[in-house]
């Protein structure tokens, strides 16, 4: 790596994210900590919305020895923050700030922020008043910090995440000019809500306003704020090639660079270690489907699975259910098959049913009521996966070599059925499946390979894209990831290559099964952080020079 990167003293980080565990940006932050806090040693601070004021953080741990004097500064100048440390590897220094009292200056802010750069917060509703105002009072942290405890002399970089820390980073851009902005878009909010509205989004990218589509979707402020920090900061950036197209055509602004999501695959079990744990899930997994379906289902089961946040279409579970349901006809499948949705909905409680059978240890040979779901929902007449099993009549009949649970909570190994770990049920899994129609990076299929487990998405997920790029060809299930080609309009061939890979794949011997498994936790490894931050190094050098040269020209 070049030696010529100009690089940070200082480094303060904001998003909604940091310590609050809401979606794959968690992922990406705290994952990306060790790799930052091994370099800069607690010159890296990062800033997240203080949630926790009743019961404590599970994600945080306050110390009130640490930037004491500063803290003591913060509280006179009426900033209520906790100091700490994240818990999550590296252990990074993390203020936690409560935004709530900035709700009743919310319209002189927005008044600052239109005359300013433009940035329309009159169409406001939902979230956008609550983001803003942790992303002023974020950015309020690091001016303080930056006048009481830095100088003008050290390099000091201010990176914002998603449209929700963007007015921040235009406060430091206007009030702090001596630090360098940096704003990383994980997906347009615009781009997501074309995908998520039905609505064809590549073939007509070209052809898409941005302001237009933000005006019929009803997303002019969160677009609006999104589009002027992307204009503004010293440097602009985002997650893949896909979403970097996306950010030409409906932002109007291309990226300054690429910051592809990396991995840190300390958690991943070694040796006997990973064995055990893997078949401990397995058990557990078939342990529940045998218990919902009353069946008997072996370990020569084949274990298949989709996971991710309940964006129906943009996730792909919609392909994954029609592929499903071809799969039960197709006589090329050489094992049955256990399917699972890890998807979380909007989840009631754990089936007492399920949890008695469960207790017993008795083997079943009757199914339980409803046996596609393991926990009840609010909304059993109105959800999206119970009812398309239910239109095409999958109900996991006895003679079914397919079956499919929709297992609908968050795994964190105390959902009252399952009692794994989110990552222990990928680890029991043969085969992962996310056939994305939206994805800007994709951290599912990274996951599964780390855990050596082959998978099959699209080349419309940033992570299929750059499989394809490490192969040199369309990814094939021998190389550990399948990836297929997906358009606006393929959705049925989709599902084919899906049931046809399943199928291809039960027919392998146990020696070619190895060799996948091999090469997925290969490419893993092509991932890992160590391999991506050098790309953050560059967007630091970036930022820190155009500040300089905007300083120049004030």
């Amino acid at each position: 790596m070049s030696n010529e990167f100009l690089t940070p003293d200082f480094i303060f980080e904001s998003s909604w994210e940091v310590c609050n565990k809401v979606g794959g940006i968690y992922t990406v932050l705290s994952t990306r900590a060790k790799t930052l806090q091994e370099k800069f040693c607690d010159k890296i601070i990062f800033i997240g919305p203080d949630f926790w004021k009743e019961k404590e953080s599970p994600y945080f741990r306050e110390e009130k020895a640490l930037l004491a004097e500063w803290q003591w500064q913060a509280k006179e100048e009426g900033l209520k923050v906790r100091v700490g440390r994240w818990t999550v590897p590296g252990e990074p220094i993390a203020i936690l700030v409560d935004f709530t009292p900035y709700f009743e200056k919310k319209n002189d802010v927005y008044g600052w922020l239109w005359e300013n750069y433009g940035v329309d917060s009159l169409h406001a509703y939902g979230d956008y008043d609550e983001a803003s105002m942790f992303s002023y009072a974020a950015a309020l942290v690091v001016e303080s910090f930056y006048n009481h405890s830095l100088s003008e002399n050290q390099r000091v970089v201010y990176h914002a995440n998603e449209w929700m820390c963007g007015l921040g980073a235009l406060y430091i851009n206007s009030k702090v000019p001596q630090i360098a902005t940096i704003f990383t878009t994980h997906a347009t909010s615009i781009g997501r809500s074309i995908a998520g509205n039905q609505k064809p989004l590549y073939d007509y990218l070209f052809a898409y306003n941005g302001d237009q589509m933000a005006q019929e979707l009803n997303m002019q402020s969160k677009h609006s704020i999104e589009k002027q920090t992307a204009h503004h900061v010293d440097c602009f950036t985002t997650v893949s090639d896909i979403t970097a197209h996306e950010c030409v055509e409906l932002l109007d602004k291309p990226v300054d660079v690429v910051l592809p999501n990396g991995f840190d695959n300390s958690f991943v079990p070694k040796g006997l270690a990973f064995n055990r744990k893997r078949k401990q899930a397995r058990k557990r997994m078939l342990q529940v489907a045998n218990a919902l379906l009353g069946e008997n289902l072996d370990d020569e089961t084949l274990i298949v699975s989709t996971s991710g946040r309940y964006e129906f279409r943009n996730k792909g579970i919609d392909v994954f259910i029609e592929a499903m349901n071809r799969l039960l006809r197709d006589r090329n499948l050489n094992k049955k098959v256990l399917a699972f949705i890890v998807v979380p909905g909007w989840v009631g409680e754990p089936r007492q049913d399920l949890k008695e059978r469960l207790a017993s240890n008795d083997s079943y040979d009757t199914p339980l009521e409803v046996p596609q779901v393991t926990h009840w929902l609010h909304n059993m007449g109105h959800d999206n996966v119970l009812n398309m099993m239910k239109f095409y009549d999958m109900h996991n009949r006895h003679e079914d070599k397919v079956k499919v649970i929709f297992l609908p909570c968050y795994l964190d190994g105390h959902d009252g059925i399952m009692n794994l770990t989110y990552y222990d049920v990928v680890l029991g899994n043969d085969l992962c499946i996310y056939p994305s129609y939206y994805e800007p990076w994709g951290y599912t299929p990274l996951e599964a390979v780390a855990f050596k487990v082959p998978c099959i998405t699209t080349d419309l997920a940033g992570f299929g894209l750059w499989a394809n790029k490490e192969f040199g060809h369309e990814g094939q299930i021998e190389d550990g990831v399948r990836v297929i080609h997906r358009t606006d309009y393929n959705y049925s061939e989709v599902a084919d290559f899906i049931k046809d890979t399943v199928a291809h794949y039960s027919c392998l011997t146990q020696k070619q099964v190895d060799a996948c498994r091999k090469k997925a936790g290969e490419l893993s490894k092509k991932a890992l952080w160590s391999e991506f931050i050098k790309y953050y190094y560059e967007a630091y050098d970036i930022a820190l020079r155009n500040a300089a040269k905007r300083l120049e020209t004030k």
